[in-house]
């Protein structure tokens, strides 16, 4: 099915900064588990360990690594190797970024953000306290704060990407989202294991998705309050 490859989604890829990774890769889980294979042919069996960036004070990296010019880490970042970093990246205080990440040109991550084995393509931004693990971003994408892409389920069985009444086992037990380029996840928005969300597609804060959202989509929240009278209570 056209949705379970990676046209689908990323319009753009031959622009991204380490374009190499998706080389023969049709199907969007076969990128996802050719990022450890790529980075330890362009990075561990090389040893390689640079680093350009402008770095703020208490920056930790560990492993391999390498981070291209124009990057700048601010304070207290973890770097835990292997990982490749492209140029003019961002990546803002507390945040951690943990191996097999991939992030291109002109990228960012948000304060205490979280990311782990991602491919994360240039111009998207991960904005503050939110969690990305086992997914690829596309060009331009924003994540917004708080917002979580859940990449393995309670049971702990494989992911099982569904599209209709179709279903594909991805082979992994990690695996979070498919999100296209020029993609919008508003604040607080979640994401199930397994979620593919098409490019130019806009899911608003707080709504949590699965299965398949189409491209050039606006996902709103349907929400209910009950208000009810409060006694006066001083608080200690």
């Amino acid at each position: 099915m056209e949705e379970f490859k990676l046209d689908y989604y990323f319009e753009n890829r031959e622009e991204f900064a380490f374009k190499e990774v998706f080389e023969g890769c049709t199907y969007v889980w076969e990128a996802l588990n050719r990022i450890n294979s790529y980075i330890r042919k362009e990075v561990v069996d090389k040893d390689l360990k640079v680093n350009k960036a402008k770095m703020k004070e208490f920056v930790s990296i560990e492993g391999n690594y390498f981070i291209d010019e124009g990057t700048v880490i601010h304070s207290n970042v973890t770097i835990e190797g292997p990982v490749m970093i492209g140029k003019n990246v961002t990546i803002q205080s507390g945040a951690l970024i943990r191996p097999g990440t991939i992030i291109g040109d002109n990228a960012s991550v948000g304060h205490g953000s979280e990311v782990k084995h991602c491919i994360i393509q240039n111009k998207a931004k991960v904005a503050s306290l939110a969690f990305v693990g086992d997914t690829i971003l596309g060009k331009s994408t924003r994540i917004g704060s708080g917002v979580i892409v859940a990449n393995r389920r309670f049971d702990q069985k494989n992911i099982t990407l569904k599209i209709k009444e179709t279903k594909q086992d991805t082979g992994t037990d990690f695996f979070g989202a498919i999100i296209g380029d020029n993609t919008r996840l508003g604040a607080n928005s979640t994401t199930v294991p397994g979620t593919l969300i098409g490019p130019y597609t806009w899911i608003l804060p707080t709504v949590q998705v699965r299965g398949l959202i189409e491209r050039e989509k606006r996902v709103y929240p349907m929400q209910t309050y009950r208000i009810e009278e409060n006694p006066k209570l001083e608080l200690k």
